[in-house]
């Protein structure tokens, strides 16, 4: 070890030992210097390590979602297209846990599996089957309960959350309420859910490159049944540089470049051409030509 490493491993262990003599109450977990709270298995750090950041949707590369899926839980609006329709039906229709509503007099039918197209044909053919009056349905989504995705670990605010479509990953740490004292801002993780058999999704968040840089290479699109987790921060987590105690660096920890945003093709929306914004050539300026003034008048002379 150099002499640099070895002041700090003596600095680190001075901090352990107060930490044991004092009990450091509220400060080690803040330090890193208690164990973590909220730990990663050791499947998900080595899958986190060597993932690369997939080229799916993310912050300024925004997709639409497939058409919603009802599901127990939604709620629907359902109600005549003309409001002095003879038809009456409560328009609140919660989705039961069976996944039907319930329709009083027209009975019950299942509309969970089905998307608010195909419900609303189904529903004007039973009432065309069961009213004497003709009567148009029209049916909407009030409540999206059934799309969801969770924030866990070292945030103010764990929970579940309703999927609108816009979400990314720091979207949803700030809904969580943020990163806590002790979280361990260059482990941040997203899973997607995967069949009991199949492989694992698990992709880096780079937290402090995300909000320090712009970087949208890990503001990933949120889409239903994502799972962000934060873990606590390890032993001697920020005391010593990551890339001495592991064999490889952190994945987050590429270089970045910086774009000039005076050149074309580059900005918000990113560079249009090969090679990044360091690429991009500046524009041309025209030469400027000087110009001939006339003569004074005599009188002016």
């Amino acid at each position: 070890m150099t002499r640099f490493q070895l002041r700090l491993a003596a600095v680190a262990a001075l901090c352990v030992t107060v930490c044991g003599l004092t009990g450091c109450s509220g400060g080690g977990g803040a330090l890193g210097l208690s164990g973590p709270q909220h730990k990663l298995l050791p499947s998900t750090k080595e899958f986190r390590a060597v993932t690369p950041a997939p080229s799916g949707p993310r912050e300024l590369a925004k997709v639409l979602l497939p058409a919603h899926v009802v599901e127990p839980g939604d709620v629907l609006l359902v109600q005549p297209v003309e409001l002095d329709a003879p038809v009456r039906i409560s328009a609140d229709q919660p989705v039961q846990p069976d996944g039907t509503i319930d329709l009083g007099t027209f009975g019950r039918p299942v509309v969970a599996g089905k998307t608010l197209d195909v419900i609303g044909v189904e529903l004007n053919q039973l009432l065309k089957a069961r009213s004497k009056e003709p009567v148009t349905l029209t049916v909407r989504i009030v409540n999206r309960a059934s799309k969801e995705f969770y924030v866990l670990g070292a945030v103010n605010a764990p929970g579940k959350f309703v999927v609108t479509g816009r979400e990314t990953a720091l979207d949803a740490i700030v809904q969580a309420g943020g990163l806590t004292n002790s979280a361990s801002e260059k482990n941040i993780i997203l899973s997607r859910p995967t069949a009991p058999c199949g492989c694992r999704v698990v992709l880096p968040v780079c937290y402090q490159q995300i909000i320090q840089l712009g970087d949208t290479t890990t503001n990933y699109q949120i889409m239903p049944g994502d799972r962000i987790y934060v873990p606590s921060k390890g032993m001697l987590e920020g005391l010593l540089p990551d890339c001495l105690k592991k064999k490889t660096c952190d994945p987050c920890d590429t270089p970045q470049t910086l774009c000039p945003m005076d050149r074309p093709g580059c900005g918000t929306a990113g560079c249009a051409v090969a090679g990044g914004c360091a690429a991009a050539a500046a524009p041309a300026v025209p030469a400027v030509e000087p110009i001939a003034l006339p003569p004074l008048p005599s009188t002016m002379k």
